[in-house]
């Protein structure tokens, strides 16, 4: 019992190293920097690790039981897909700067939706290195459940914190548009570059372009 409470803690603790990732941190900056409100910010962090969550959970729960591999191209396939999305973000965020001050209600639901689907594709993406470590981890199906849960949670309690603190100065710049404009820009610029950076590396240095090509 000793040492399950111990891999759980474990767990907790990766989980919430996890979640301030390169590409998790840029990706969710882009959602924070239009916010305008710090407990906004904070849900931000909250629904992605909802979704990122919820994604590790099930692939990782049915890999388990069938006892399955991700093969290799599929797997660098979903973190290829990551890529795409941050330079998605990230260039959405950047032209989308000068209507950031007509938010409306419903705008803000479906950001929080947007959100989700964000830490959904990180958890894709993730999947399979979840399952190894999992795997390497714990002894029976229960605790690999238990043990994604607890990750899961920390996850969640780490992007929760960072997300706070991340959206201190956007939410505090917002009397001075010209400040806060330039901070969603920057945001959306490192988001564009880091996905066409993290793209060609999996791509042309880890290989996956002639995986593709096989």
């Amino acid at each position: 019992m000793g040492s399950l409470i111990t891999v759980m803690l474990l767990g907790l603790v990766l989980g919430v190293k996890h979640s301030i990732e390169p590409d998790h941190i840029i990706a969710v900056s882009t959602m924070v920097s239009n916010q305008k409100k710090l407990w906004r910010s904070t849900l931000t962090g909250i629904f992605w690790g909802i979704g990122h969550t919820s994604t590790l959970f099930i692939v990782g729960m049915v890999l388990v039981l069938l006892k399955g591999e991700l093969p290799e191209v599929w797997a660098m396939s979903l973190e290829f897909l990551v890529g795409i999305m941050l330079v998605y973000l990230g260039f959405k965020n950047f032209v989308s700067v000068k209507t950031a001050y007509q938010q409306t209600h419903q705008h803000e639901k479906s950001s929080l939706v947007k959100v989700t689907i964000i830490g959904f594709v990180h958890g894709l993406a993730g999947s399979a290195a979840m399952v190894i470590l999992t795997l390497s981890t714990v002894e029976s199906i229960w605790e690999c459940a238990l043990y994604i849960l607890v990750f899961g949670v920390g996850t969640i309690t780490g992007m929760l914190i960072f997300t706070t603190i991340l959206g201190i100065p956007f939410v505090y710049s917002k009397t001075s548009v010209r400040i806060n404009r330039g901070l969603m820009q920057a945001a959306g610029t490192v988001s564009f570059l880091f996905g066409l950076f993290y793209m060609y590396n999996l791509g042309v240095t880890e290989g996956l372009f002639e995986l593709w090509a096989k």
